[in-house]
């Protein structure tokens, strides 16, 4: 009797999520959580950087149990997976953060609230008190509210602290322009054609609670001026070596884009880095986070855990990324898409559909723990159709050459 339920029912993949996504919510919110920068040529190289990965299976394996589970940060985890700090979280559905922190702790994932997130430390830690909660921290120009973010973290139980380093300054995100975007969304003539349009959006927003954010009491402007009132420009490696000496859980540096920048990530302090360019929503043009993983986790996958993100939509994109090196995959855009589609079910709907991708790609892979995903079991095509080895020196083909052929796996 459900109409949410009845939307999700004839979901079969995140990319359906998406459809319905861009049909409920209003315009400028679905292109704040689907575009990048520039001409968002990051974003789509690193979707088709997964569509390039064949898979290799081993046949005639005992795949009749299949275990998905795995070790994060030492500790157990049901799935490779995490689900990725996201900004403004509660404008995709005013269930925000808590319905996530809710899926994630059913899952048996952890899940890592924004500094730009639509709910505080606080309300996510008691809205889902059983959820393994990570903070996600810009550094602020005034270092003291960055401090005041990691007791608050600390007194409110949170596993790990997650420092993004890829934000100097805000990405030039054209979608959000052209939208003109504003935070809280503005009532304007184009918001009331947009609310004709999705009533049920608009009405949730309003008969709500106004949204609250992680990082400030209140702020009225657009994403960018939001952004840059936040990021430091002038932060460097010694920030990371400040905070490794302010907090003493686990620290996550994510932004990290080549084998050199993880090395000193790491030797700062970090427990774990995320090869990540921001899913390519800060520098267009960036490298595409699973051809560098490789290079990342051969420098310094022996000192520190080593996740991916960007571009993943499926549960094969993650199991490519693990047996590609990657501890664990981060997602940020595919529950947002199940989130704008039906709330906390339709985020529930996109955990449900990459557990089942997971255990089904493994299971075809002839893999029954996700310890024995190797780089064997994956190669990159090239896009003329032949093969080409997917090593720490390999440079993605370009357009204008044809890569030599070959047929060689991961090394």
């Amino acid at each position: 009797m459900s109409p949410t339920d009845r939307r999700l029912a004839g979901v079969a993949s995140v990319s359906d999520l998406r459809g319905l996504a861009r049909r409920r919510a209003p315009r400028a919110v679905f292109d704040y959580a689907d575009g990048a920068a520039g001409e968002e040529l990051s974003l789509s190289r690193s979707r088709q950087a997964y569509a390039r990965v064949e898979l290799r299976p081993t046949v005639l394996r005992d795949v009749s149990h299949v275990d998905t589970s795995t070790t994060i940060l030492g500790r157990h985890a049901a799935l490779p997976l995490v689900f990725a700090p996201t900004g403004f979280t509660r404008m995709m559905h005013t269930e925000g953060e808590s319905a996530v922190g809710h899926v994630a702790a059913r899952t048996g994932i952890p899940y890592a609230l924004s500094t730009m997130g639509t709910t505080s430390v606080e309300r996510l830690a008691a809205a889902a008190p059983d959820c393994r909660r990570w903070f996600q921290l810009y550094l602020w120009r005034d270092r003291g509210a960055s401090r005041d973010f990691v007791v608050r973290a600390k007194d409110s139980g949170y596993e790990a602290l997650v420092l993004t380093v890829d934000t100097p300054v805000p990405g030039a995100r054209r979608r959000d322009v052209r939208n003109g975007l504003t935070l809280p969304p503005s009532l304007s003539a184009r918001t009331f054609a947009e609310g004709a349009l999705h009533p049920g959006w608009w009405f949730d927003l309003l008969t709500t609670e106004p949204l609250e954010f992680a990082s400030l009491n209140r702020f009225e402007g657009t994403v960018a001026q939001l952004a840059a009132r936040m990021f430091d420009p002038a932060a460097t490696i010694a920030d990371v070596s400040w905070l490794r000496t302010a907090w003493d859980g686990p620290l996550v540096v994510k932004g990290v884009q080549t084998a050199d920048d993880a090395r000193e990530v790491v030797d700062a302090g970090a427990d774990a880095v995320v090869v990540s360019n921001h899913g390519g929503r800060q520098l267009d043009r960036a490298p595409v986070p699973l051809e560098v993983l490789p290079e990342v986790v051969d420098a310094v996958g022996d000192r520190a855990e080593v996740y991916v993100d960007g571009g993943i939509l499926s549960g094969g994109d993650i199991v490519a990324a693990v047996a590609s090196g990657a501890k664990a995959a981060l997602v940020g855009r595919a529950y947002l898409y199940g989130l704008m589609a039906g709330g906390e079910r339709g985020v529930q709907k996109v955990a449900d559909i990459l557990r089942a991708e997971v255990e089904v790609t493994m299971a075809l892979l002839g893999v029954t723990r996700v310890g024995d995903l190797r780089r064997d079991h994956v190669r990159l095509r090239a896009d003329s159709g032949s093969f080409r080895p997917w090593t720490s020196s390999s440079t993605p083909p370009s357009g204008s050459s044809t890569p030599t052929p070959s047929a060689a796996p991961l090394p």
